[in-house]
């Protein structure tokens, strides 16, 4: 069924943007303003890193209120389904946090999680966080799209 495939598509897009919008949110409050680990941007003024900080906060915000409509959406048509929904979490928190260790990190250089002599620990611990998280996101995906077959033509699927 069309509709049904869309519902299941939703509820994961809903998931992935809240997803990056929370694990941004916490990384710029805990690591950017309260442990003043880094900025967004670290390679130049203490202005710009400021700047660069606003805007991936108002980027992270986005994203989240646009998984909250998509999520207020799913609810009101009765076609949230919460399992699938937290896969959708997972994989949007994780892959931005794997795209931000990696990328960001490592390849780019634009910021480091924290400018310490031996920052490979906290590298190590922030990628293995992002596997699991995406690891754990895999599972839920599979196993809800599996499950959907049989759920045919029920409404909420909201355990």
């Amino acid at each position: 069924m069309e509709a049904e495939r869309s519902f299941l598509a939703r509820n994961l897009w809903s998931g992935i943007f809240f997803g990056i919008g929370l694990v941004g949110f916490f990384d710029e409050t805990v690591f950017h303003q309260i442990l003043h680990w880094h900025h967004f941007y670290d390679k130049s003024t203490l202005s710009i890193g400021l700047v660069s900080d606003g805007l991936f906060h108002a980027l992270s915000w986005f994203a989240t209120i646009g998984g909250l409509f998509l999520l207020a959406d799913l609810r009101r048509k009765n076609a949230f389904w919460l399992k699938r929904w937290i896969g959708g979490m997972l994989l949007g928190g994780g892959g931005f946090q794997l795209y931000d260790g990696t990328i960001q990190h490592k390849l780019m250089r634009i910021h480091q999680i924290r400018y310490v002599e031996n920052v490979m620990v906290y590298d190590i611990i922030w990628n293995i966080l992002a596997l699991v998280m995406l690891i754990i996101s895999i599972i839920l995906i599979v196993r809800t799209q599996k499950e959907s077959k049989p759920l045919r033509g029920k409404g909420s699927h909201a355990q």
